[in-house]
């Protein structure tokens, strides 16, 4: 099921972007890039569309993936 960022509370919203960035550990090449510097990337991403927030039922878990993740996933299901 996918969350709209929008219907999240401000804190819960960064929280979970925070803990995501935390755990993905991304690379941003040479130059050191802030926890907020990431967590802005990340909201931006949100608002653009181009990344989600799914919750799991199965996993009672919630994530964020890319958008294009989630249309493969979707088409592969359904062949």
């Amino acid at each position: 099921m996918i969350i709209p960022h929008h219907e999240l509370a401000p804190d819960t919203l960064d929280n979970l972007i925070e803990a995501f960035v935390l755990r993905e550990g991304t690379e941003y090449g040479e130059a050191d890039v802030s926890l907020a510097e990431k967590v802005e990337q990340v909201k931006q991403q949100l608002k653009l569309g181009t990344a989600l927030i799914v919750y799991s039922e199965l996993h009672e878990s919630v994530d964020i993936i890319p958008a294009d993740q989630l249309q493969r996933f979707q088409q592969e299901s359904q062949s």
